[in-house]
């Protein structure tokens, strides 16, 4: 029964995404719309396309059943970040500004910007190259734990058809339609996510196991104290680093920054920034809440481990397992939820094609062959954006070491490489064009510098455990080196100034 009403919803979902790319088939004949939807994607669509890139799977299966296992309810403090610092303020600070700066620039990537805003070719291509060298890896993380979720709702069943038929559906609406069709299945996608996040949480805490949210907490703090600690007790620093890098870092990643490029005008910037706080304070607060459970249906091992398939990315699939397969209802919302896990991986994932697509179509092509036609670039973003769905879906299921180990610290790189410039550079008229290659260089200067130095005092297991910490501390330099050095560098002229910053005086 289970099977039959997940394989119903999942026919039903694959063809409402399918009608969404055909019918924006027509929004997306130019490079401007297929790209940016023309830069008219209103705020409610535009606050939940940037809240569900910010969500992939991972949350749900990977950080959420690691962080909400060892950590309990302090874990929830992620998606509190995550809201505050990631959306309202993300918002506040930076979509006005993105838009205006990147219209008086004819700016359509973080690339672009960067080589109007610092007068630089050579930083657009090397935006570019970061970018696509470690973007289409990270797009391999999006399908982590869709596999185990699928194999637990279809037993027997292939992971690696999961993935499939995730990188398949995307690519097909992504091809079709372009940001519009990703837009405006990423709205569906996030009514989806909301409404089998809430109505999980509310089965969870009526099943006898929770017995409601205090008999949860005093179940919890009968395991261990630690659960349910708030201040996340003698893991407080790791929360407080993993907040950073997932909170900050979304400043600094184009897939999230495309966002504001497209919004349609400054008067929907109020209503994106508060549905999309709500919208990560509901998914992010959710989902770490829902780990923090998943201590009263598993039982731990010897070593204080859950005793599940898959160590901790089997955590949620098996609580959901054990919680939603005893009446109809509950096999519904199962569906639903299953559902969730597709939507939030389609969106972040078809979100991280087009931004290295766009990478080289509109980058490092047009570097190379400047008389190429507008036409000719949506042809190979179309192509590319097929190609890089492939790639991702290959390094996912081959499971290639280099890969998987470059996919822990991308984030990192991106985030640590473009943050610094990019913020100093809509506000401040005095960054320079050295700040702003030290603030890039310091994404990879610095994580790569990290992992040499711990791989050869502590071993390579020790860096990759340590990628939070490399991020971070690649932000924290990429935003003091920028003004630092531009502080003793050369100026740009008051005519430069004045074109860049022309609509923000």
């Amino acid at each position: 029964m289970t099977q039959l009403v997940a394989t119903i919803s999942l026919v039903v979902f694959v063809v409402v995404m399918l009608l969404v790319g055909i019918y924006s088939t027509k929004k997306a004949g130019t490079l401007e719309g297929f790209f940016l939807g023309g830069r008219n994607i209103g705020p409610w669509i535009s606050a939940f396309a940037y809240g569900t890139t910010y969500f992939s799977a991972v949350i749900f299966i990977g950080y959420a059943g690691m962080f909400g296992w060892n950590i309990g309810f302090g874990s929830i403090w992620i998606g509190i970040g995550n809201a505050l610092i990631g959306c309202l303020l993300a918002w506040i600070f930076l979509a006005r500004r993105t838009r205006s700066m990147t219209w008086t620039l004819n700016a359509r990537t973080m690339p672009e910007f960067f080589a109007a805003r610092y007068d630089c070719r050579k930083m657009k291509l090397y935006a570019a190259a970061i970018i696509f060298l470690f973007l289409v890896p990270y797009a391999a993380g999006v399908y982590k734990g869709l596999g185990t979720m699928f194999s637990a709702i279809f037993v027997g069943a292939d992971p690696v058809t999961c993935m499939f038929i995730v990188a398949a559906l995307t690519g097909i609406y992504l091809v079709l339609g372009g940001y519009v069709a990703t837009a405006t299945n990423d709205f569906i996608q996030g009514i989806i996510m909301v409404f089998g996040l809430v109505s999980m949480i509310v089965i969870l805490l009526s099943r006898p196991e929770v017995g409601g949210l205090a008999a949860a907490y005093e179940k919890l703090s009968e395991i261990s104290p630690q659960l349910v600690d708030f201040t996340g007790g003698s893991s407080a620093s790791f929360l407080i680093t993993n907040i950073c890098l997932t909170s900050f870092g979304v400043w600094g990643l184009p897939q999230m920054v495309h966002k504001y490029y497209a919004i349609k005008d400054e008067s929907s910037i109020r209503i994106a920034t508060i549905v999309s706080t709500l919208f990560a304070t509901m998914i992010g607060c959710g989902a770490y809440f829902t780990g923090s459970l998943s201590r009263l249906f598993i039982e731990a091992d010897a070593n204080g481990l859950p005793n599940v398939p898959g160590g901790f990315d089997g955590v949620v699939p098996s609580l959901l397992m054990k919680a939603m397969t005893e009446s109809v209802f509950s096999m519904i919302i199962l569906s639903i939820i299953l559902l969730l896990l597709l939507s939030a991986s389609m969106s972040t994932l078809s979100s991280i094609v087009l931004t290295s697509s766009s990478a080289v179509s509109i980058d490092l092509v047009k570097e190379v062959h400047p008389e190429i036609k507008p036409k000719s670039q949506v042809l190979l973003m179309r192509f590319l954006c097929l190609i890089f769905i492939a790639l991702s879906f290959i390094f996912a299921t081959a499971n290639i070491s280099f890969i998987v180990n470059l996919m822990s610290f991308s984030w990192g790189v991106v985030a640590g490489s473009f943050i610094g410039p990019f913020l100093w550079g809509l506000y401040s008229k005095n960054i320079t064009k050295a700040g702003a290659w030290a603030g890039m260089l310091s994404g990879v200067l610095v994580v790569g510098g990290c992992i040499v130095y711990f791989t050869f005092t502590a071993g390579f297991d020790t860096a990759k455990s340590m990628a939070p910490i490399f991020g971070v501390s690649a932000m924290a330099v990429s935003v003091v080196v920028t003004p630092l050095v531009s502080a003793f560098t050369k100026k740009y002229s008051e005519e430069h100034n004045r074109k860049v910053f022309a609509d923000l005086a």
